[in-house]
């Protein structure tokens, strides 16, 4: 017998069975995007099997099939997050490399604040990261760096872009309220005692002037280059 459809004229008929969506098949780039998603909402401590698994809609021991422990998710989303860092390719001037790398990582970096603490306390040699170290120093040794040099200027390039990137992330307040904090602050403060730090303390106030990362990379990229000058 046909299944009669709900019409205006037959409102008593059986409506048809909606049609279920198909469940999307899961994969490890589909759960380590989701875990990615998962930690950038509420941090690394909030990412756990259970919870991943939930957001997925399958049960944790479904997650198994996939990545072999809470350390490989953790080991595979920093990898995913490296990939999406821009270091040119071969033939780019190694200084303006070195400036695109460091400005894109420092922005994926902000994009994921719990991507920098884990990237530097994890020991990964994923695909992503490799790629990423062999660009970076690849950029540089085709520069004319040394194997040395190259070792020296990535160093130094990271230590600028972690601290700072992590000193960003740590403000106990926002950027634009930098002028009202700066107010409060100098407020406590007696400009005949501490007369440079009230000064800088209200010019921050009236400019709302917030730390400039490219002011450290160009430093560290021009006294790079003049190293490399007189070698």
């Amino acid at each position: 017998m046909d299944v009669l459809l709900a019409t205006k004229e037959n409102p008593m008929a059986t409506p048809a069975a909606p049609v279920p969506t198909p469940r999307v098949p899961l994969s490890r780039e589909r759960v380590l995007r989701a875990a990615i998603a998962l930690a950038d909402q509420g941090g690394i401590e909030s990412l756990t099997m259970r919870g991943l698994g939930r957001e997925l809609g399958v049960e944790a021991m479904s997650l198994y099939n996939h990545v072999r422990s809470k350390d490989d998710i953790l080991d595979g989303i920093v990898d995913l997050v490296l990939g999406d860092i821009d270091v040119p390719g071969p033939g780019t001037p190694w200084k303006a490399a070195m400036r695109q790398r460091a400005l894109s990582a420092h922005a994926v970096l902000l994009a994921h604040p719990w991507a920098a603490v884990l990237i530097m306390s994890r020991y990964n040699i994923g695909p992503g990261m490799t790629r990423y170290l062999d660009a970076t120093l690849g950029r540089l040794r085709e520069g004319g760096f040394s194997i040395e040099g190259a070792l020296d200027a990535w160093n130094t390039l990271d230590s600028h872009l972690y601290g700072f990137t992590l000193q960003e992330l740590n403000l106990p307040f926002e950027a634009d309220e930098a002028p009202q904090v700066s107010a409060e602050v100098l407020g406590q403060l007696s400009a005949d005692q501490f007369p440079h730090v009230t000064e800088v303390i209200g010019h921050v106030m009236v400019s709302g002037r917030r730390e400039d990362f490219t002011f450290g990379l160009e430093l560290i990229l021009d006294g790079l280059e003049q190293r490399l000058a007189l070698r």
